[in-house]
């Protein structure tokens, strides 16, 4: 029995010291769990995800939810404490989940940032914008302060022989012939000017109210604030946007339409003009392409409007990742979620995600990342659902510079960069109202049915005046005393 068991004790010891340390056992790493919405055809190849998790010795679980039910999806998850250890929260849905904030249902990740080399150095600025009650809950997804802009067939203005619109009343002119002018050449009258969404933010109108010279959210007359929808020009806007519904120059069931169904749109060659962010263009172009390779697209940044050329803007941050209380238990599990974060920063991770597998996504010229018109379609494809994990990755300097990139793309860089120079912020930025925070989305929604009944022409002036009085009864005069009281304090 004695040479039995060190016969045992023996081949223990050699299995042992055959065995993959814990960091290297793929199933010991830890789970790096994240939400996060999918702006992109694919989810990244598992080649690129599994490339991640070798860099950063963890197992991650991406559950990638179509961006134009993000938002319901979060919020379900939400309220059934469901989330991911991670959940992506665009700044829109931030600004409405302060009290699920404040009740204690996410991690204060402030007082760990400094444990981290990249989350160190995350912007300071950008931080207190995000924060609550002087508090950092979320590590920021950083990009431009306006990527609003028009997306236009640049063939249909051919075939019509029309220059791109200038000023507002070049674009209704462009819109009308888009409809009515045959610019596809089929002998049909089958198109229609502008395709729009069921979004008064992301999709047309709120760009189109900032050509009007409409506040962001909110204005400041005589020193005070005052909500936007209070102002003439947001009026203008409004009936700009009625008289291309009455005239049929959109999509006539625009008010319920989805983000994928306004896109389809322009893909097909319905709709010749798209409103909303230029960084979709690239990736609008493949695709209408895919189905008429003739159709060409290009960009319109400046739309000079009765005040000259204006572009509301978001914060100098689009999201922000939460950590979720219920998913991550200890804090040993929130230093392991920080750890990924800041690995992602890192330069072999961050230009992974960014731009792919080198020889295949992109090439290397004097250091700098070449990406090439021919392998446009392979990232759309494969590599830019990545970009959603990425976290301050403007002011990265891991980040590689692009030397050569395929042109819509640079134009909507260059473009996205020349508004910077015409954005109009939120004077409430960074500012508490506590009506806001926990009436704001059933006071937004009484504005919102308001402004889309009065384009579809089933309110007038005066029942549009009733309904902003309703919103001030059911607490918008409470929020407008709020945001003042903090404005003046601001200073």
């Amino acid at each position: 029995m004695s040479i039995v068991l060190i016969v045992i004790m023996l081949i223990s010891a050699c299995q042992n010291d055959n065995t993959p340390k814990a960091e290297d056992d793929k199933g010991a790493r830890p789970v790096i769990s994240i939400m996060a919405p999918l702006h992109f055809p694919h989810p990244p190849i598992p080649e690129l995800v599994q490339a991640i998790e070798n860099k950063t010795q963890t197992k991650l679980e991406l559950n990638w939810v179509p961006d134009g039910i993000y938002t319901d999806k979060m919020n379900t998850a939400l309220t059934t404490n469901s989330l991911k250890k991670a959940t992506y929260v665009k700044y829109t849905d931030y600004m409405l989940m302060k009290n699920s904030i404040r009740s204690g249902a996410f991690w204060d990740i402030g007082p760990y940032l400094d444990a981290y080399p990249n989350l160190k150095k995350l912007n300071k600025e950008i931080l207190g914008q995000a924060a609550v009650d002087g508090k950092i809950y979320g590590l920021y997804t950083e990009r431009p302060s306006s990527r609003q802009g028009i997306i236009i067939r640049e063939d249909w203005l051919n075939n019509l022989k029309l220059k791109k619109p200038t000023n507002l009343n070049e674009l209704y002119e462009v819109l009308k012939a888009f409809t009515y002018g045959d610019p596809d050449r089929d002998g049909k009258n089958d198109t229609i000017g502008l395709t729009d969404r069921n979004d008064l933010v992301f999709g047309s109108f709120k760009t189109l109210s900032s050509y009007f010279g409409t506040p962001n959210n909110w204005g400041v007359t005589g020193g005070k604030l005052v909500p936007e929808f209070e102002t003439q020009s947001y009026i203008d806007a409004m009936n700009f946007m009625k008289k291309l519904y009455d005239e049929k120059l959109i999509n006539s069931d625009f008010a319920v339409t989805s983000k994928e169904v306004q896109r389809d749109k322009l893909i097909r060659g319905t709709a010749g003009v798209y409103i909303g962010s230029m960084q979709d263009v690239q990736r609008l172009s493949d695709e209408a392409q895919l189905v008429n390779p003739e159709a060409r697209l290009t960009l319109v940044n400046h739309i000079e409007g009765p005040q000259g050329f204006h572009i509301w803007s978001i914060p100098n941050y689009s999201a922000l990742y939460l950590f979720s209380k219920k998913a991550i238990r200890t804090e040993a599990e929130l230093k392991q979620m920080l750890q990924f974060f800041d690995r992602t920063m890192d330069k072999d991770v961050a230009n992974l995600m960014k731009y792919g597998l080198e020889g295949r996504h992109y090439t290397v010229k004097n250091g700098q990342i070449q990406l090439s018109e021919e392998t446009s379609k392979i990232r759309v494809n494969e590599v830019n659902a990545l970009y959603a994990l990425m976290i301050a990755d403007l002011n990265n300097p891991n980040v590689i510079p692009v030397v050569e990139s395929e042109s819509l793309s640079q134009l909507a860089d260059t473009l996205s960069l020349d508004n910077e120079k015409y954005v109009v912020k939120d004077p409430t930025l960074g500012m508490e109202s506590k009506t806001y925070d926990e009436r704001g989305v059933e006071l937004y929604k009484i504005i919102s049915d308001a402004t889309y009944n009065y384009i579809l022409g089933k309110l007038d002036k005066a029942a549009f005046q009733q309904e902003i009085e309703r919103w001030k009864r059911g607490g918008g005069n409470q929020m407008i005393t709020e945001y003042n009281e903090a404005f003046a304090k601001k200073g």
